[in-house]
């Protein structure tokens, strides 16, 4: 038997002097609320309540009962209240996980301005380009780049990450600015070595026909921010993001080259633990970003 049912049980039919009117409350049978009283006075070996034709009296040692059923109920209550309003509130400690480029760039702001306007969650956030294990790291809600294996996680579209092709003015005065996607052959490529095929850059032209080239250069890296130093600092031409880009394009340090050819964009997804019963917080983060994924959403980014 459910103990703390049968004390709730128990607490109404105290209080309202009647085994009918608590099972009318608790959506049962007047036999089915007797059974849970005798239950428990079979159990603790005492006699709760008096029953006779005009209704129950409760017993001294009931009344005893009674109190500390009536504190455990209310207690049992307020746990149900408190899970319940985290569960549909945007409230508490919000664990985020997502990649470094992409979450200094683009979470970090996003994260503060979505704290400002949710003034009850915090926010812990965790960097790591590679894909950890939300279960065992805690994480309530990832960000992630490409297309989703199969799994039991729970995960939505956020948008598209689009990237391109640039190069400094000094860079592309002295070795020439490249008109069609075969000229990147004789270019120096700043090569990031995680996305875009590393050796091979994969590009579409204006009238959708995939274009691949082989491309060569003299430095590579994992890290977008470094890739990104490389191009400013005149080595060659990279593909990057248009987040990682945008403010260098903005300010002249660089520029776009091929336009009109697009390399492949990457799939944002937020994922979480489990597509079910998922918590206010997590809710509430996820449509918060769905609304800052349109368009050209990185030239909308907070400032920081």
């Amino acid at each position: 038997m459910d103990r703390l049912l049968a004390m709730q049980v128990f607490v109404r039919v105290v209080e309202t002097g009647s085994f009918s009117k608590a099972a009318k409350e608790f959506a049962t049978t007047q036999p089915t609320v007797t059974k849970m009283v005798s239950a428990t006075e079979e159990r603790l070996k005492v006699r709760l309540l008096n029953r006779n034709t005009r209704g129950v009296s409760v017993t001294e040692s009931g009344a005893l009962y009674f109190e500390k059923c009536k504190i455990i109920a209310r207690e049992a209550d307020e746990a149900e209240n408190v899970a319940r309003l985290r569960q549909t509130q945007a409230q508490g400690m919000l664990r985020i996980g997502t990649s470094v480029a992409f979450g200094r760039r683009v979470v970090v702001p996003l994260a503060l301005e979505f704290m400002a306007q949710h003034p009850l969650v915090q926010v812990d956030l965790s960097f790591e380009d590679r894909y950890t294990d939300l279960v065992a790291q805690g994480i309530d809600v990832a960000i992630r780049m490409g297309k989703l294996a199969d799994s039991s996680l729970g995960a939505r579209h956020l948008g598209m990450n689009p990237w391109l092709v640039v190069a400094s003015e000094r860079y592309l005065k002295k070795e020439g600015t490249p008109k069609r996607p075969a000229d990147l052959s004789g270019r120096n490529a700043l090569i990031y070595s995680s996305v875009q095929g590393d050796d091979v850059w994969r590009l579409q032209s204006p009238k959708g026909e995939a274009v691949t080239v082989p491309v060569t250069g003299c430095f590579r890296s994992n890290n977008l921010s470094a890739v990104l130093a490389a191009t400013r600092a005149h080595l060659g031409v990279a593909a990057l993001p248009w987040y990682v880009a945008a403010d260098s394009l903005a300010s002249g340090r660089l520029v776009e080259i091929l336009k009109g050819y697009s390399l492949p964009e990457q799939e944002i997804h937020a994922v979480y633990p489990s597509p079910k019963l998922v918590p206010g917080k997590v809710q509430a983060f996820v449509a918060y970003l769905q609304g800052r994924f349109n368009g050209r959403w990185w030239e909308t980014l907070p400032k920081g």
